[in-house]
């Protein structure tokens, strides 16, 4: 990219194209979308992989069952305990855990192959959420749960995500593919919470955990037949801390991991404190969702404009510029404006989320194959880490302060820590430069001395 971050690793050469309609299965190679503009095709030609639909579906039903079981498993909790810190309690064990999990577990994406690792994920979920619908399981069990779920999340993320640069390659489909997951995500947040409100009026808690038993169990069968049956990317991998100390000493990959980490946890102050704030305007319950939506719909508007109208090229060049401006929408907090104008700025800072499609080629271009699957199980880890964090520092610093300053206050320190970010990517690659230098050079020197 002609920015000083080259997101996009130009060292590793594209996979060899294969047309987008011939399935991995099938074609023996991952896919590979045309360089340049796709006459339009872009997201269709993800869609057009067999395999693929196969994982967009089971991912559907996967979030499908997280969402409403987040949403049963705190009304049940409260209703047994008619508590509200242990209510509240289950949505922060959702983040918890994913460090513990991502950390610990990452390995597992690439010591065992990546299908069975996908389908024993789910069924672990399916165990637990079967165990959490059970009359006699207590709070405290229920909680456990709640948190082996949160544990294995990260590592069925971050081996899906590897899975994909085998299904559609490591290059433009790639991209798009991991790009649909995370609208289908972002849109989960949107209807999901409602589906799941309407099904708790028809049935009682426990009837709708069990219900996402059913989710997790079509999940799992899915990808045991939807997908292939693919090799550990490094059987003998070391174990431990060891395989992940290999992927954070590269100090381009840590770099990167920061640019994924750091605006997450400040853009979700003003969701954090959405309420607080529409309470404190006089706002009505309808405006309150309007505030909790806008940042998710600008996201999802941000995601599908890049992907379906800009380059591959044009989208490494924004991931600088874009992330660098994020957080700034948040500085109209300051003038304590209407839901209006507030839900605006959201949605101008969900959109600038877009720069997470270059991010991602630069990312699987900076990560052996090996190790994949680990580096993505912590990044998605850090990601969901830090959000947790996010939010909890946000109500902290409302506990001490008016919420506009403390939202306008997440989008100065966010720009801040984005830019410092971008001067760490900066750092590394005139170091990685320097060091293939200094490798030619020494190359060279023992040609001429032994010749």
């Amino acid at each position: 990219m002609s920015m000083p971050v080259p997101v996009p690793d130009s060292r590793t050469p594209p996979p060899a194209a294969v047309p987008p309609d011939a399935p991995a299965a099938e074609s023996g190679a991952p896919p590979e979308a045309p360089a340049g503009r796709d006459g339009g095709r872009g997201y269709r030609a993800v869609f057009a992989v067999r395999e693929f639909r196969t994982v967009f579906a089971a991912h559907l039903l996967s979030l499908l069952g997280v969402v409403i079981s987040e949403i049963a498993l705190t009304v049940l909790v409260y209703d047994l305990t008619r508590s509200p810190l242990l209510s509240s309690l289950t949505f922060a064990l959702g983040f918890l855990p994913y460090l513990l999990g991502g950390t610990l577990l990452a390995g597992v994406a690439d010591r065992h192959p990546p299908r069975r690792v996908l389908v024993f994920c789910d069924l672990v979920c399916a165990g637990c959420v079967a165990l959490m619908a059970a009359p006699t399981t207590p709070v405290a069990a229920l909680l456990l749960l709640r948190c082996v779920v949160a544990a294995v999340a990260p590592v069925f993320g971050g081996t899906r995500m590897a899975t994909l640069t085998d299904i559609l390659g490591e290059g433009e489909l790639f991209v798009l593919g991991r790009s649909v997951l995370r609208i289908a995500s972002q849109s989960a947040l949107l209807a999901g919470f409602g589906a799941g409100g309407l099904l708790l009026t028809v049935v009682p808690p426990r009837g709708a955990i069990a219900i996402t038993a059913g989710t997790f169990l079509a999940s799992a069968l899915l990808l045991r037949l939807g997908t292939r049956a693919r090799p550990a990317r490094a059987a003998g991998a070391r174990r431990g801390g060891g395989g992940t100390f290999a992927v954070l000493r590269d100090r381009r990959v840590r770099a990167l991991m920061l640019m994924f980490w750091v605006p997450p946890f400040f853009a979700v102050a003003p969701e954090a404190l959405a309420a607080p704030y529409a309470d404190g305007i006089g706002a009505s319950t309808a405006a309150l969702g309007l505030l909790m939506c806008a940042l998710p719909v600008g996201t999802i508007a941000g995601e599908l404009l890049a992907g379906s109208v800009l380059t591959p090229a044009a989208r490494s060049r924004i991931v600088v510029p874009l992330a660098a401006v994020g957080a700034l929408p948040f500085l109209v907090y300051l003038a304590e404006p209407g839901v209006v104008l507030a839900s605006v700025a959201l949605l101008l800072a969900g959109a600038t989320g877009a720069y997470t499609l270059g991010l991602d080629a630069g990312f699987v271009a900076a990560v052996p194959g090996e190790l994949r699957g680990r580096a993505m199980t912590l990044m998605t880890a850090g990601m969901m880490t830090v959000q947790g964090l996010g939010m909890a520092s946000a109500g902290l610093a409302a506990e001490f302060a008016p919420v506009p300053l403390v939202v306008a206050g997440a989008g100065v320190l966010g720009t801040l820590g984005v830019l410092a970010a971008v001067a760490e990517v900066r750092a590394a690659d005139r170091a990685g430069r320097a060091s293939g230098a200094t490798e030619a050079r020494d190359g060279a020197d023992r040609h001429v001395t032994t010749g």
